[in-house]
């Protein structure tokens, strides 16, 4: 959600729409609007102009025809009246909705800014402190630094939560059109818990695309998996630390989390390894030891790693780190489906466990423009390499053909979009 870095885990903004894209994960998710790390709100002078009366019209025939949808998915036309009567479009919600990010953040600096010192420091901290940890931990089976880490990012340890009426987000959303069926679901799912009487509208605050509390869930994971861990008879993600880190270890659990097995490893990659395994093949260890890959830290693996099917993450190309990501990483992703914000929660779990840093270090790169990555998906498409619609976003397809692409020049063939890429790619389809 929009937790600026975890499902809101469940989100803020969209699933990695940068260069440093996601392997795809064994099953579907559904298109949550996603956040990492905790970002402060916007000043009141960058928000939008006022909504037109043309918007407002809209807006309000979409919730004239929204309302009998709401009743009949179960909440009381009492409580349908008192929240959605009078309510208004929210312009910011819309335009951040649109926003696509002008620049790339390389993956490297973003997983920097995941790891600084500060957030160690306090991470570690509180791996003391909280009492509850260990019961959690044993209850759901997610290792409490993986939990910790989950808390950091999406909400800067519960101190940036969001203050967007989630109600009124999601109606914005909604009638917005472009994610209008994901959109209306939450709005009915936030209605429903308004109706329940366990939280209050005032209470549903949090990220623009709807993410809520200390772990930014989701009104609909809010109704299914959020737990009163601490017993108080709520189950309060907004106050409660159990609550939230319980809350945040049960969707882990549901989204697939394998206690005792690892979520990856950094491995160090032979000379002329064939990068085209990437985001390829999941096998189990022994196989991509047979193809030369070793680990970085050069310990051997556990039995349950050894035993469990890993997939090759290059986040940063052939040029970067390279991680054998095993099932934990992809449970990772059913909170925000995101490889950077994946590996971000991993190394920050690792190093409040004690671990230290990478062998390799992360490329010194410069942010992709928009232009950039625009241009490099219409060259692909020239030169007879599909990437799918130029739209700046570069997701799986782009990435195949990117690989194709440098298949076809005897280049390494890591489908990664570096600046260097882009160049290669423009003077090949005569793009000025």
């Amino acid at each position: 959600m929009d937790k600026r870095v975890f499902l809101v885990l469940l989100l803020a903004g969209c699933a990695d729409t940068t260069v440093n894209a996601p392997l795809a994960p064994s099953t579907p998710v559904a298109p949550p609007p996603a956040v990492s790390t905790p970002a402060a709100p916007t000043p009141p002078s960058a928000v939008t102009a006022p909504e037109t009366g043309g918007q407002v019209a809209a807006f309000n025939a979409w919730l004239e025809q929204f309302k009998p949808k709401a009743v009949a998915a179960g909440v009381p036309q009492a409580v349908v009246d008192r929240e959605l009567n009078g309510l208004t479009p929210n312009p910011r919600v819309i335009s951040l909705d649109g926003r696509q990010p002008e620049f790339s953040k390389p993956v490297g600096d973003y997983i920097k800014g995941v790891i600084s010192d500060d957030r160690v420091a306090v991470g570690r901290g509180k791996r003391d402190q909280l009492a509850f940890l260990p019961s959690v931990e044993q209850r759901y089976g997610v290792p409490r630094d993986i939990l910790l880490a989950v808390w950091a990012m999406e909400s800067a340890f519960g101190k940036i939560q969001g203050d967007f009426d989630v109600v009124r987000s999601m109606a914005s959303l909604a009638a917005d059109g472009r994610r209008r069926a994901w959109a209306e679901g939450e709005l009915i799912a936030a209605l429903k818990i308004i109706a329940s009487g366990e939280d209050t509208r005032d209470q549903l605050k949090g990220s623009w695309a709807g993410a809520m509390g200390q772990t930014q869930f989701l009104p609909s994971n809010y109704l299914s998996t959020a737990v009163d861990f601490d017993g108080d008879g709520r189950r309060d993600i907004w106050r409660s630390d159990a609550d939230s880190l319980a809350s945040a270890a049960n969707l882990l659990a549901k989204g697939g989390w394998k206690p005792g097995v690892g979520w990856a490893r950094e491995v160090i990659l032979p000379a002329g390894f064939d990068y085209s395994l990437a985001e390829g093949p999941r096998e189990v260890p022994s196989w991509w030891e047979a193809k030369g890959v070793k680990r970085a830290d050069g310990l051997p693996w556990t039995a349950a790693d050894a035993a469990s099917p890993a997939g090759l993450i290059l986040p940063a190309g052939a040029a970067g780190p390279a991680f054998l990501a095993l099932p934990n990483h992809f449970a990772i992703r059913k909170y925000n489906n995101s490889t950077s914000y994946a590996l971000g929660i991993g190394l920050l779990a690792d190093r409040f466990g004690g671990g230290g840093p990478l062998v390799a270090s992360w490329p010194v790169e410069q942010p992709l423009s928009l232009a950039d990555r625009m241009a490099a998906q219409i060259a692909l498409s020239r030169l007879g390499f599909d990437p799918g619609p130029a739209d700046g976003v570069i997701g799986a397809g782009t990435r195949k053909a990117l690989r194709a692409w440098q298949q076809s020049r005897q280049l390494p063939a890591d489908g990664y979009l570096s600046s260097d890429m882009v160049v290669k790619l423009k003077a090949q389809a005569a793009i000025s």
